[in-house]
């Protein structure tokens, strides 16, 4: 497996183990990466470290932060499937390079492993409410990612 691949596999075992997710903000919201085909990922991680890495690595302010499972399924997914986002997961290296998913694959990956499953049976994503926040959309290219 893949570097990538066994990083996104720990994503999806740690959440479902501890029913949280990290993800890197500054007081406007959270940055999401620019691909190089037009593609907007909005990354999160399983644990800290992980979050606080890229927090360090792509600085401007940027703190690692906690949400608990629940929250991230029902409100974040939801606005990034309305927003035409992925979601980047568990970012690592000097690049903070991955795998990212649609929300709708999120969802599915965490059903495999029984969380959402348990909570509501087959979910789908669609509508939200805004956490995601501001418009600090950011533009990793600049910064080499």
């Amino acid at each position: 497996m893949s570097q990538s691949g066994s990083q996104a596999a720990a994503f999806f075992r740690d959440v479902h183990e501890s029913t949280a997710v990290w993800l890197v903000r500054d007081d406007e919201g959270s940055p999401t990466h620019l691909s190089a085909d037009g593609t907007r990922s909005l990354p999160f991680w399983s644990t800290s470290p992980g979050a606080r890495r890229a927090a360090k690595v792509w600085w401007r302010g940027l703190r690692a932060e906690s949400m608990p499972l629940d929250t991230w399924c029902d409100l974040v997914l939801p606005d990034a499937a309305r927003d035409g986002l992925v979601i980047g997961i568990n970012w690592s290296g000097p690049r903070m390079v991955g795998w990212s998913f649609t929300p709708q694959e999120v969802l599915n990956r965490l059903a495999a492993v029984s969380w959402c499953s348990a909570r509501e049976g087959s979910r789908r994503v669609g509508g939200g409410n805004g956490w995601i926040g501001g418009d600090f959309r950011s533009d990793c290219r600049r910064r080499g990612g």
